[in-house]
């Protein structure tokens, strides 16, 4: 289950972490008439908002039919969005396939198979949700490398193209392998549960993720363009690019098994925290090849975070029955940062005269403020292992909220 989660994250969030490449391209090149560098940031923002906001429907369709039905539709919606891409010539077309029509496919397809992998585990479910995750930051690699290959020696139509079958072959069989458990766990399947927003808890595991993708958005997809405005090529542009996803398969892993030692909420807190002084300390003073290649590695290991760890987070302070109407909220918030993040970045590059200065400090800073939301959940899941323990023990206390802040407890 985990090698087929991972593959279907490595040809849908993997193969979108190459837009970096084609947005690089479109920068760089007049594909489209009259598009502006904003038309080509929502595409990209659009492809991944699109995918979170569907998940109620994905949601839905898993209760009323089934994992794998969800997971057809989605094969069929990434497919189609790739070889219609492929005879695009105005911007407008664009939007509708490599935008819209690519993120309701993907996002199909990882609403159905995001939550199998926590299911299927208890002791080492970060450690399986970091390897499923894995497989985004390879997929990333390869496309990354492959897309700048094909679009220079084919053509842009003809990397589209070659993308839309390569995905479909490999998503296909992967949907037709994959199962869930939701019949024996009692899963709730429930695509938008208000309740959950009464929970403070949930609102900070939002801010989280809310604050985290606006950095995540930026650094993923402006690289590759930051590359080329310090006087790289194109071809170096990819690499690194690649070399960031190398550093999301490479860091997941380890993210999701030391989760599981030293706890969920405490490496998701620290491994976000460390992407924002990353950001801030060695992406604002990259000005050649090599140390931009050093932050790509190390920067990549650790930007992802939010995605190894936001099933086995949720799980762990929402609970399993709860999950997937607490992922389905999550994906529909997300659907602001992931639309504007890098439209964002790009009016804060064009506000500086071309510096990447402003968009870098916005990345760090993002990074930084998601981390202390998460830090305040962690203090409220700490207080709440005390209560329990409390109700059983006479005279037994608990620690303050703010005490709880600066204790180190496995949580």
């Amino acid at each position: 289950m985990v090698a087929c989660v991972s593959t279907i994250n490595a040809h849908t969030w993997g193969l979108n972490s190459a837009y970096g490449v084609f947005l690089a391209h479109y920068l760089s090149q007049d594909v489209f008439p009259n598009a502006t560098p904003l038309h080509y940031a929502f595409v990209g923002g659009l492809s991944i908002s699109s995918a979170l906001l569907v998940s109620p429907i994905a949601t839905t369709t898993t209760r009323l039919y089934s994992t794998r039905v969800t997971l057809l539709i989605g094969v069929f919606l990434e497919t189609l969005s790739l070889i219609c891409a492929s005879f695009a010539t105005q911007t407008w077309q664009l939007f509708l396939t490599q935008g819209l029509c690519f993120g309701l496919g993907m996002g199909f397809l990882f609403v159905g198979s995001v939550v199998i992998a926590p299911q299927w585990f208890t002791t080492k479910r970060s450690l399986a949700n970091g390897i499923s995750a894995a497989g985004s930051g390879l997929g990333g690699l390869v496309y990354s490398l492959a897309a700048q290959a094909m679009i220079k020696n084919l053509s842009l139509a003809w990397a589209f193209r070659i993308l839309g079958i390569v995905s479909c072959v490999v998503n296909l069989a992967c949907s037709l392998i994959v199962r869930d458990r939701n019949k024996e766990i009692g899963s709730s399947q429930l695509g938008f549960d208000y309740r959950l927003f009464r929970k403070l808890e949930f609102l900070g595991l939002l801010a989280f993720g809310f604050l985290s993708m606006l950095g995540y958005i930026v650094l993923l997809f402006s690289l590759p363009s930051y590359a080329r405005s310090i006087g790289l090529t194109a071809q170096q542009g990819s690499i690194i690019g690649a070399v960031l996803n190398l550093g999301q398969a490479m860091g997941r892993p380890p993210i999701g098994y030391f989760s599981d030692n030293v706890g969920r909420l405490n490496m998701a807190g620290v491994m976000t925290a460390l992407t924002g002084v990353f950001s801030l300390l060695i992406w604002m003073f990259a000005k050649n090849f090599g140390v931009l290649v050093i932050f790509a590695i190390l920067g990549g290991s650790v930007a992802g975070t939010f995605w190894a760890v936001v099933g086995p987070v949720t799980a762990e302070v929402m609970g399993l029955r709860e999950l997937p109407s607490a992922l389905s909220i999550t994906w529909l918030v997300l659907v602001l940062p992931t639309t504007f993040a890098e439209p964002i970045a790009l009016e804060l590059v064009a506000f500086n005269g071309g510096s990447y200065t402003g968009a870098i400090l916005f990345t760090g800073f993002m990074y930084l403020g998601g981390a202390g939301c998460l830090w305040l959940v962690r203090a409220w899941k700490i207080g709440e292992e005390e209560r329990e323990k409390a109700a059983g023990a006479e005279n037994k206390k608990t620690r303050g909220f703010v005490k709880r802040l600066f204790v180190w407890e496995r949580v």
